[in-house]
């Protein structure tokens, strides 16, 4: 990455970290230092493994491979959802829901139950039933769509996991390791960068530097994806 590069993340914050006693000892290769009681996160470290994962997302987008995004972080789910949505890619934003990936053959019944719940409604089969039956089940599609939604079109495990905030959404990263799928995430100062094979060294609370970060990662996966999530 240029200057140029380097400076629009520091315009946009991605070196800002956390309070110096919320760091984790494992980002000090990150780390430029500290001021006021902050850590700094190098952005030159930013830049090179920044290059890194977005060329790993590119190349899968590229062969038509499929990227969970997750983030329940309040004021990501919206961008996410964005970058999802514009690339084709399944993502989480409500909440994760233990065994979306280590439990995936059971979580693939309640997306086709979901499915055909909503095939049902559309089709005006709801009629058979009474209000109250079918009430009881246009808020069963509510809450399933809420939590299954942005996989529902996820016939099968994805090829890579994105995690935008590997604490808030330490067991999205713990399953995908468990079955063996690579992790690309953003790290803060207060992150463990050991478990994820292609980490970002960046702020990942302030909203100016997610819309950065995620708008590059969007770029990346969007390029050559065709198929909706």
């Amino acid at each position: 990455m240029s200057k140029q590069d380097i400076k629009a993340m520091f315009d946009n914050a991605v070196h800002v970290g956390h309070r110096t006693h919320k760091w984790n000892p494992r980002m000090k290769k990150y780390l430029y230092g500290e001021k006021n009681g902050v850590h700094i996160i190098n952005l030159e470290k930013t830049a090179e493994k920044l290059d890194e994962a977005l060329g790993f997302l590119n190349r899968l987008s590229a062969q038509g491979r499929k990227v969970l995004l997750v983030s329940t972080k309040p004021q990501s789910m919206k961008l996410l959802e964005d970058v999802a949505g514009t690339a084709g890619m399944p993502y989480v934003t409500s909440r994760w829901i233990p065994g979306l990936l280590t439990n995936f053959k059971t979580i693939k019944t309640r997306i086709k139950y979901l499915q055909q719940l909503q095939d049902q409604e559309e089709t005006g089969e709801f009629q058979k039933y009474t209000k109250k039956e079918a009430a009881k089940l246009r808020k069963t599609i509510a809450k399933l769509s809420l939590a299954l939604g942005g996989v529902q079109g996820m016939t099968d495990l994805p090829d890579a996991v994105f995690v935008l905030d590997v604490v808030r959404d330490e067991i999205a990263v713990d399953e995908a390791k468990k079955i063996g799928l690579p992790v690309v995430a953003f790290v803060d100062s207060n992150a463990d960068p050991s478990k994820i094979n292609y980490p970002i060294p960046a702020n990942d609370d302030a909203l100016k530097s997610l819309v950065y970060l995620l708008g590059k990662v969007g770029d990346a996966l969007g390029k050559s994806s065709k198929s909706a999530k």
